[in-house]
């Protein structure tokens, strides 16, 4: 056990002794130089002193003891308190920085619950990011959608990205992935550019005239155009890409229940309500509207008439 270091050196000699009595010694100083100091007077002085030692020490030592127990004691409180403090904010920062999780696309540190974690591999994205990747993937009609960490390569699961994913981002994936499971020779698109929904043959029976589910419109399941009615598939093959639009189909049905027939240069359709079948179109080219041939000077006989 340590000692506490002594307030006052408690040793004691005759130089002390006659520093002590120095007042009382210079009064009886004649006395001193002619007789020396008597064993009467050395033991009442040197009691005097015991008891001045005695009654004055104890109270400052222990003072002195208390006050360093004291300021000790508020020392360590105070120490002891800072410390606690400094692990109190060293949880609260190491909890703070545990519920975040760093997503090496955007190199960014986001909350646990906005994270992605593939399942097939363990890589950890944000929601955000594999949003987009996919979304990415997708315009390149890639329905295999995979981890965008170098060198891994494993699927991402569709249904693992319900809960954050687009709805439109979702729509195009799932439409993608049924698109890949159709063989690719009992499939076909719907000919209308505002639908293209994805049609499956269910039967090796030839149909002509179908409707599409989605858009509910009527369109050739032979040849995979609008429907074309009144004209069979051999002729509208034959019709030019701007022949074969509705209303050029409308007119052609209309043109054949009238009998009208096309001028050869311009492919205007001319009527003859009266007259011979020598025409002149208002292009200026003449044909038979018999045969359709040019006319000329030896063409009167017509055998079509």
């Amino acid at each position: 056990m340590a000692q506490e270091p002594a307030l006052f050196d408690l040793s004691c000699d005759d130089f002390y002794l006659s520093a002590l009595f120095r007042e009382t010694d210079e009064l009886d100083s004649e006395d001193d130089q002619i007789f020396p100091l008597s064993d009467v007077k050395y033991a009442q002085g040197l009691q005097l002193q015991e008891a001045l030692v005695a009654s004055m020490l104890p109270e400052p030592a222990q003072g002195y003891s208390t006050l360093n127990i004291a300021a000790n004691a508020a020392s360590s409180s105070s120490s002891s308190s800072f410390k606690v403090e400094q692990a109190e904010e060293a949880v609260t920062a190491e909890s703070g920085e545990s519920s975040l999780s760093f997503c090496e696309i955007c190199v960014d540190r986001k909350e646990i619950d906005q994270m992605f974690t593939i399942q097939s591999c363990g890589h950890v994205f944000c929601n955000e990011c594999i949003s987009k990747h996919v979304a990415a993937r997708l315009q390149f009609n890639v329905h295999g959608i995979r981890c965008p960490e170098v060198n891994c390569g494993r699927a991402i699961e569709f249904d693992s990205c319900r809960s954050f994913m687009p709805k439109d981002v979702l729509e195009k994936w799932d439409e993608m992935l049924c698109d890949a499971m159709v063989d690719a020779s009992q499939k076909f698109y719907c000919p209308f550019k505002d639908c293209s929904a994805m049609l499956e043959r269910d039967s090796d029976e030839v149909i002509r005239e179908s409707e599409c589910p989605v858009c509910r419109r009527l369109f050739c399941a032979r040849c995979h155009v609008p429907w074309h009615p009144g004209v069979d598939c051999e002729e509208l093959l034959r019709l030019n890409q701007d022949e074969r639009g509705r209303e050029d189909l409308m007119l052609r049905e209309l043109a054949k229940a009238k009998s009208w027939n096309r001028c050869p240069r311009c492919k205007y359709y001319v009527e003859k309500n009266q007259g011979c079948i020598h025409m002149t179109c208002r292009c200026g080219f003449q044909f038979c509207y018999a045969c359709g041939e040019p006319w000329s000077s030896t063409h009167g006989g017509c055998q079509q008439t």
